[in-house]
């Protein structure tokens, strides 16, 4: 799975910019998780990350790549939770390193689809989540009990590397954290949307788009993803003749 591997490289050199800490996966660090989502009233939270007003993104990218896919690593660029002590930008961004999948194209899609939504299965205690695939967005409210009792990113991480983790299709997942301010959030908000067409575009592909390009409405989306058009057409050749 190739689709992503500009978006990775994007990622990568945008990140790469930016002071980081970095640690490896380690299972035994996770925070502890509710079995659902919890409520955090705004009376009894520190602060909200990615709050209305600030910067803020969210994606998931994958690559059979092993140079682009990495380790099984939490990256955090600007300030821990701890360090927080008011509303701020954020993002958070997941790298999957995944096998070489066999299967027919819509099976892998699907597959790929089960992989990313593992992020909405993951209920670390005293941090709600609020994710607007409309609008790219993650908002976090964080509790200030959790604060109190020493929350940080290094084990939220750890939780979303061990639910990637559970499914046996992923072989590494890097999990990046920002709050620095001087992280592009546009152009980090530009990523995610293109990240949702590549993946749209997979799901028109998989319904029967017309495989002609001069009347295709997603062709700028096949010309400038890698791997896409040929996708594309090759699916259609399994049902029809397609025309250049």
């Amino acid at each position: 799975m190739e689709l992503y591997n500009s978006l990775i490289k994007e990622t990568r050199e945008l990140v790469d910019r930016l002071p980081a800490k970095v640690w490896d996966y380690d299972p035994a660090a996770v925070w502890p998780c509710n079995s659902s989502s919890e409520l955090v009233l705004q009376k009894d939270a520190a602060f909200e990350l990615g709050a209305s007003g600030k910067g803020s993104a969210n994606f998931v990218l994958f690559t059979s790549n092993e140079a682009l896919g990495g380790r099984d690593q939490v990256v955090l660029c600007g300030r821990d939770l701890r360090e927080i002590k008011g509303d701020c930008d954020f993002a958070r961004l997941v790298l999957l390193r995944i096998g070489v999948l066999e299967d027919e194209d819509e099976a892998v899609y699907r597959t790929l689809r089960d992989i990313e939504f593992a992020k909405y299965h993951v209920y670390p205690q005293g941090y709600m989540v609020r994710i607007s695939p409309e609008s790219y967005r993650e908002q976090v409210r964080v509790s200030r009990e959790a604060v109190r009792r020493g929350i940080n990113f290094r084990a939220l991480g750890m939780n979303y590397i061990r639910a990637y983790k559970q499914d046996p299709n992923v072989i590494s997942a890097t999990v990046i954290f920002l709050t620095d301010p001087a992280a592009d959030y546009a152009a980090l908000r530009a990523m995610a949307k293109k990240s949702a067409d590549v993946t749209g575009t997979l799901t028109h592909i998989f319904e029967g788009l017309p495989t002609d390009c001069s009347v295709c409405a997603l062709k700028d989306i096949c010309d400038e993803v890698e791997g896409m058009k040929e996708l594309h057409f090759g699916v259609g050749a399994k049902g029809a003749d397609h025309r250049h």
